[in-house]
């Protein structure tokens, strides 16, 4: 794809990176193409995470930042956890006989992640990582790191605002909480804004006009931009932003301000 042309100073928060050369299966998660991609779009900082595995993220999270040492990313650690999805009574029975085991993150494992240089945020997908537990949450909330999860389907803005969104820490629901191309889910995301200060949405999959304009229209201040990359060429990512009709500087916000502000490591 050709280099994009815009002027704007770009940030992407939503950054898959695979570290493990044989699980890649094609080129497309090869991080040397992908820093040519991010590159060619204008993109001068990712947030970086690893693919989803079975077990602990420990090994991953360390490998994916050794990786952003002199590219254009920022690690932030993976986490998962014990619990099930809060879906009904169900969910509920199998929590109550589910406990953390040496495979799950810890509250030791979110203090010495949010303490190392190297980790700028937490991320999670609850559909495939499972729900940490209240202790690991609570640590969460003490060490006050962004926490960004994969929002839709199967993890639905119900369920984010039953478990993430009750505790006081940034959240970032990528896809707009509407994964894949949901359309209530994004509206109902949407409306999650106007009652949290400290939820935020990125705009990774969501392919949908009118969802975000209104969500950067109505809260300018909360919604970041996130490629999807290598899934999506950070190209089209950016593409899908810059012929949004809304006002230049809400773009400017979008692409990079708004990250900036609850990232100090994504700021000028």
């Amino acid at each position: 794809m050709l280099e994009l042309e815009h002027g704007f100073r770009i940030v992407d928060t939503h950054l898959v990176v695979e570290p493990d050369a044989n699980r890649r299966g094609d080129a497309s998660g090869d991080p040397e193409m992908i820093e040519r991609e991010l590159h060619q779009a204008g993109v001068v900082k990712a947030i970086a995470y690893p693919a989803e595995r079975d077990g602990s993220y420990l090994k991953a999270n360390n490998a994916v930042a050794r990786m952003a040492v002199e590219r254009p990313f920022t690690a932030a650690a993976r986490i998962n956890g014990a619990l099930v999805p809060q879906t009904g009574p169900t969910a509920s029975v199998l929590n109550v006989a589910r406990s953390r085991g040496n495979d799950h993150t810890s509250p030791e494992d979110i203090e010495q992640f949010a303490y190392e240089d190297r980790f700028v945020a937490f991320m999670t997908n609850p559909a495939t990582d499972g729900v940490p537990d209240a202790a690991v949450l609570e640590k969460l909330e003490s060490v006050g790191l962004p926490l960004i999860t994969y929002g839709g389907v199967e993890f639905t803005p119900a369920q984010i605002e039953s478990t993430f969104l009750q505790y006081d820490f940034p959240v970032v629901i990528a896809h707009c909480g509407g994964y894949p191309l949901n359309r209530e889910l994004m509206d109902e995301t949407i409306g999650l804004l106007s009652r949290y200060e400290a939820c935020y949405v990125d705009t990774s999959f969501v392919r949908f006009r009118d969802p975000l304009e209104r969500a950067i229209l109505e809260h300018p201040d909360r919604v970041l931009f996130g490629s999807g990359a290598p899934s999506v060429h950070p190209d089209v990512a950016v593409m899908e932003i810059l012929t949004l009709n809304i006002p230049e500087d809400a773009m400017r916000r979008v692409f990079s301000n708004n990250a900036s502000r609850i990232i100090d490591e994504l700021a000028p």
